[in-house]
């Protein structure tokens, strides 16, 4: 008989510590830190100069912290919701983001910042409908590949739902317009079908169909256009076009190896744009060097593999829902970071995402907490699974098979 994966942990008496995915929970708060510490460090300059301000230098610190509280009481929240209603009220999940990715476009009720109109006022805090997309998209798409699988594998109609429904999603946030978060969706949806188990000529159509459409909406959109051409050649336009890009770069070129010291950064004097949210990694990369830049990114892989073990370990014991929405929230933090880090660098054209859990930003930072907390979630009843698995009697060789199949 094929046996499954061995499990996280392997205790018959399972303590409420041993259920905590402590390596992960670490991980979490170390990059919390790090973002409080760099959002100070990157906005203090331009909070004390600001009549946004007040001319508090550190206004955006004290709201970053409130933010985080504010995510760490989300996170305990969520982490006490069981999977499972996750799972039953996932249509309920799809209905409630197209109402909020509809409400924001409705002039007097969505409100229109640097030209995207992206965010609704709910008076303590902006929140980004689209951010709220993200997760009730991996909820839905979880459970719909979790109960459907049958259908995916069968033939075109199993394909084009999912297809048709997360181009709904896209078409909302391109109206905003949104279009990096737009990007990330498909990547997480597109991955998430892949591990589901779609046909691989399936899926290599719908990766030539994402990639067309992106390309022809950057294409056909004349300031997106202009990015592309700012980004292949910064220095071309080093004073208006190409200015954000250089002096990101500049940033990086500053630091060197070991980089200027903690709070030392030049290019957060008023050069960079958007130092403490868009583009915090180059100031990191500034006061730590080369050498402070790969220890963070090494924390995001860190934190992906942890995610994708527990992904792993909810498939080995049959939970597909938990497993699906883990592995979607894995391809999600991974991509969002390489995007961030590679527009920071100039591997990438630029684009507005924020680096989870670092940069500034409150309802990033909310649900970044509150899918961390899911994944705790998931570990915690797995791990349980795994407990409550080794203290039942022993089971026949035909009920143990029978178990794997369900």
């Amino acid at each position: 008989m094929t046996t499954a994966a061995a499990p996280l942990y392997q205790s018959s008496n399972l303590t409420l510590g041993q259920r905590i995915d402590w390596p992960l929970l670490c991980i979490w708060f170390v990059l919390l830190s790090i973002g409080l510490v760099m959002v100070s460090s990157a906005s203090i300059s331009f909070s004390a100069a600001s009549k946004f301000t007040h001319n508090d230098a550190w206004y955006f610190t004290k709201r970053h912290g409130i933010y985080l509280l504010m995510g760490l009481a989300l996170a305990t929240f969520v982490v006490a919701i069981p999977i499972s209603l996750w799972e039953k009220y996932s249509g309920h999940f799809l209905i409630f983001t197209l109402f909020l990715l509809v409400i924001v476009l409705i002039p007097g009720i969505g409100r229109r910042v640097n030209g995207s109109q992206r965010w609704i006022n709910l008076g303590f805090i902006m929140v980004q409908a689209s951010e709220i997309a993200k997760v009730c998209a991996i909820m839905f798409f979880a459970s719909f590949f979790a109960r459907r699988y049958q259908e995916l594998h069968s033939g075109w109609q199993g394909f084009l739902k999912p297809l048709m429904i997360m181009g709904v999603f896209v078409l909302l946030m391109l109206c905003e317009p949104d279009f990096g978060s737009a990007v990330v969706l498909c990547v997480t949806v597109i991955s998430m079908m892949f591990i589901a188990g779609v046909r691989i000529w399936h899926f290599l159509l719908l990766i030539i169909i994402a990639a067309s459409g992106m390309a022809a909406v950057a294409i056909l959109s004349p300031y997106r256009m202009q990015r592309l051409v700012t980004y292949l050649d910064p220095w071309a336009d080093p004073l208006k076009g190409g200015y954000q890009l250089t002096q990101s770069l500049i940033g990086f070129g500053r630091g060197e190896w070991t980089g200027l010291g903690l709070g030392n950064s030049l290019q957060k004097l008023f050069f960079l744009p958007e130092a403490h949210t868009d583009f915090i990694f180059a100031i990191i990369a500034e006061e730590f060097g080369l050498i402070g830049a790969i220890v963070i990114v090494g924390l995001f892989a860190a934190l992906v593999a942890r995610i994708i073990l527990v992904a792993k370990n909810n498939l080995a014991r049959g939970k597909i829902f938990s497993a699906l929405a883990t592995f979607g929230i894995a391809i999600l933090f991974s991509f969002q970071v390489f995007v961030n880090v590679g527009v920071s660098s100039g591997l990438l054209p630029t684009k507005g995402l924020t680096l989870p859990f670092i940069s500034y930003g409150g309802s990033s930072l909310l649900i970044c907490c509150a899918l961390m907390a899911f994944v705790l979630r998931a570990q915690w009843e797995v791990a349980g699974l795994n407990g409550a698995e080794s203290l039942a009697p022993q089971k026949t060789e035909s009920t143990k098979r029978k178990a794997v199949i369900l």
